[in-house]
Parts: structure tokens; sequence; C-alpha cells
């Protein structure tokens, strides 16, 4: 089980809990934990007016709570904010938001107690994960529905799937073996206050995001070995003259798969002087794309540990005489929304320069080869229906992509009266993803036909075994047949990370 300190998370790290991987917070984070529960229940002992230990919430920031009504207070807000929509979170991402929550609170700033860390820990133990809608938040104050189903859960409301059986929540604690959680002061605005499900869902995006990016540069690769494209716009002293880090990395890695080529080197002296932009700019356009994702890797890497909730507790130390909690906005998942939107935006153009790329292939005028990959055209139609639902995945991502982080809402009776739309954009930008997979498929598909026709010159020792990867899912083809589960066997493939370049990863 990997140990946990939120104080230093990289991006290696989330990935490896994104797949599965199992994490707890270490001893460090354990006792700032503590520590911060101490530091709250001193505020309440010392009567201070401090908003969400004994304040209400929202626009009823203002009303003053009894000490006899604190824990009625807590269990108040997570039952009224558990009013989400829509179809449940995904297993992972819900695994991923769990996880996320414990790192923030980790950083001992939140006011809850250990006990706490123990119930989250215990969901994640047992494989059980709570049953959380997917749409009612809009990044701020934080991810408050999908935050209070969570807690919900472990206060015994709602649903929770305990290793792929869903039950009540009640009987579901019963079956892991712990009771349903009382909330002491503070807990309940501390565990809903937050960014963790909006930025879990940008990480599911990023990650999906990171291996669609590979095997689209693999795919690309294919396609200009199909076409008997050049190699020259990969040269890398043309990169290196621009500057652009991503632009570097992409021509290398290309260059690097076509390296060895047969087919590669029978046209040296052809006549062609250019490929088409969607061969020849595959460095510009994926390179600028792969920053992007960089800088939303990044962004999302430091949101990981952050503290987002509010107010934040700070516990006496030598800068800090006395238990101090301040309201601010960390809750507000800006960001995650903008981080969110760069992967949309990027990976709709990976999905749409390989769309072009294929349009290419199956144009006998463009690439030379037979019409839609197919040597009996008319009678079989090959490839043309696959290129048509690539060419709608393509405009479908198109309309995805229009940022959701522009948009705003008042919301709390005016208080909360900007808002980031954080979940919004990742949703989206991890339906891009799937969407994009689905064309980097199509275009598996075509690159090896198109490598097929060459034969029997070969490809380069790397191509071929990304034409080994697709020809597991999709073999040759000499005449019509059912492309469906071809299609999405590849797009899975893809999503799993099974087919994709080396050198284009994220860190």
């Amino acid at each position: 089980m990997l140990k946990l300190d939120p104080t230093n998370i990289d991006l290696g790290t989330l990935r490896r809990l994104w797949t599965g991987e199992a994490g707890s917070l270490d001893d460090a984070s354990m006792q700032r934990v503590a520590e911060s529960a101490a530091a709250v229940d001193r505020i309440v002992a010392g009567g201070e007016t401090v908003y969400g230990i004994n304040t209400g919430f929202g626009s009823l920031a203002n009303t003053r709570i009894p000490p006899e009504r604190l824990a009625e207070l807590q269990t108040n807000l997570i039952l009224s904010h558990s009013a989400g929509l829509g179809d449940p979170l995904p297993r992972h991402v819900t695994r991923l938001m769990i996880i996320l929550k414990l790192l923030g609170l980790g950083r001992g700033h939140s006011g809850v107690r250990p006990v706490v860390i123990e119930a989250l820990q215990r969901l994640l133990d047992t494989n059980a994960m709570p049953v959380i809608p997917s749409q009612g938040s809009v990044g701020a104050s934080g991810d408050l529905a999908p935050l209070a189903h969570l807690i919900a859960a472990l206060m015994g409301y709602g649903r929770i799937d305990v290793a792929g059986d869903t039950v009540a929540a009640g009987e579901a604690l019963q079956r892991i073996a712990i009771d349903p959680l009382q909330l002491g002061p503070k807990e309940g605005l501390a565990l809903i206050n937050g960014t963790q499900a909006s930025a879990a869902l940008a990480l599911d995006a990023l990650f999906m995001g990171e291996r669609v990016f590979a095997a689209a540069i693999a795919a690309g690769a294919m396609s200009v070995d199909a076409l008997k494209g050049s190699a020259k716009p990969f040269d890398p002293r043309i990169s290196a003259l621009r500057g652009q880090p991503g632009q570097i990395r992409v021509a290398a890695a290309i260059h690097g798969l076509l390296e060895g080529s047969e087919i590669l080197t029978s046209h040296i002296a052809c006549s062609r002087v250019q490929d088409p932009y969607s061969f020849r700019c595959q460095p510009q356009v994926m390179g600028a794309s792969l920053d992007l994702l960089q800088n939303a890797a990044r962004t999302l890497t430091i949101e990981a540990g952050a503290v987002t909730d509010n107010p934040i507790v700070f516990a006496p130390d030598e800068n800090n005489g006395s238990d101090t909690a301040i309201s601010g906005g960390n809750f507000h998942a800006q960001p995650v929304a903008f981080a969110a939107d760069i992967i949309a935006i990027a990976l709709c153009e990976v999905g749409s320069i390989s769309e072009r790329r294929v349009s290419v292939l199956v144009d006998p005028k463009m690439s030379g080869l037979p019409a839609f990959l197919t040597e009996d055209s008319g009678v079989n139609s090959g490839l043309m229906i696959p290129q048509v639902t690539a060419a709608a995945l393509v405009s479908e991502n198109k309309s995805l992509a229009f940022p959701a982080s522009v948009d705003s809402i008042p919301t709390s009776a005016g208080q909360e009266d900007h808002v980031s739309m954080a979940p919004i954009a990742a949703r989206k930008a991890a339906q891009i993803a799937r969407n994009a997979a689905g064309v980097i498929a199509v275009e598996l598909m075509a690159g090896a036909e198109g490598i097929d026709y060459h034969a029997p010159l070969k490809t380069s020792a790397k191509l071929q075994k990304v034409y080994d990867g697709v020809r597991a899912h999709s073999p040759h083809f000499t005449a019509d047949r059912y492309w469906a589960d071809e299609m999405s066997a590849l797009q899975s493939a893809v999503l799993a990370g099974e087919i994709g370049a080396q050198g284009v990863a994220l860190d």
C-alpha cells in the first residue's frame, strides 16, 4: 500500500492510484489531523463565533447556532446537500475522489477527527464505493452535492456499491464492519467543501487523454507509412528552431517510430514534394496539445494535495500563537475548471487531425491506395462508414469542447455569486477522451490496411508492434464485415493503454 504524503504528491503517484493501487495517509499526516481536530475543540470551548463551526452556511452564515445543536447542524448539512441527480460517478472516479479527500484532510487544516479519516479509508480498503450522482455541483462552494452523497453514505444514508453489489448504505456499513459516522463540529463542512469530485473527474480525463495521445502518435506514424509519406517534417532540426517543447518531443517520437521502415526507404526519391497538413504538421499540432496536457497535469497535481475546504484551521505554531479559523475561498474550483477545459480542447484537436488522416487514406486521389481501402470497391464499402463515424465523433467533440469555465450562475441567494463549473468541464473532457479514442481506433484500422497494401515491404520494427496490436482486434479484410465490435475493441484497447507510442508521457 502506498503511504501518501499530501505535501509531496506527484503525477506518477496519482496515476498509480487512478489505476487501482491502494494508498493511505502516512503517520505525519495523521498527526496533523489530530492536531487540527484539537484546535477545533478549543475554538468551540472558547465560544468564539466561527463560520461553519457554530454558524449557519451560505447566506445563513450570520445565524449563530447554540452548542447543544452543533451535531444536528452538521448532520442536517450533509442531508440537505445530498441533492444530486444523474448517472452515478464511475466507481474508479469515486475511489479517486475519496483518495483526494483524504489527501486534502491530511494536510491538517480541516479540523476533522482521525475517526473520519479511518471511515473514509475503510471504504477504500473494502472496495465499498458510495453511489454518487454525477450532476449537481457547480464547482463552488466546493463540490457540495457529490461530497455530501459520499459522507451521507458513511452516515447510513443513500446506497453503497460493495464490490459490485449495490445495497442500502446502512446494510453496507454493517457488511464492512463500521458504525454510521457521527459528525463533530466543523466536520460536515470540511467534508463537503472541496474540489475533490471535480479534480477526480479531471484527473480521469487527463489520464485517459494521456493514453489516447500516445495511441494517436502511433496511429499518426503508421498513417505516414501507409501513405508513403515523408519523414522529413520530423527532422529534429525543424522543431529545434521553433523551440516548442511538445513539438520537439512529438517530432522525435514519430521519427523514432518510422526509423527502419522499408516502406519509408522505398520512396525516398519519389516526386511528391509535400504531404497534407494532417501528416506533416503532426509535431506542431500534437506538440501543442501535449504542452496543454502537461500544463493541465501540473495544475491538477497541485490541486490533488491542496487544502480546499472552508474555513481553514490553523493550530498554534511558531508563527501563529493561537487557534485560528479563517474563511477564504480555496473551495472555488476555477483552476480545475480551466485545466479540464484545456484537456478537452487538446484532445478535441488530437481527434480532429486523426480523422483528417483517415479521410486522406480512404481517398484514392489523395493516398494512391484503393478506394476506402478495399480492392473490390462498389460491391464492398470498406472503411467508408467507419470514417463517417470518426467524423461524427470529431464533430461531437467540437460541441463538447466549448469551455464550461467561462460560464457562471449565482447560487445560495447570491452569496455564492460566481462559480467555476469545474465538474461539468471535467465530465465533458472525459467524454471527449472516449470519443477521441474511437477516432484513433478508426485510424489504426486504416493505417494497418494501408501498410498491408505495401507488402512485401515492411514497416519499422516499432510500428510492426503497433500493427500487431491492431490486428489482435481487427484482422485484415478482403470483404465487408460487421465493423462495430472491432472498432469498439480497438477503442477499449486505446483507453486501456495497450496501443501507444513511447516518450510522450506527461511526466
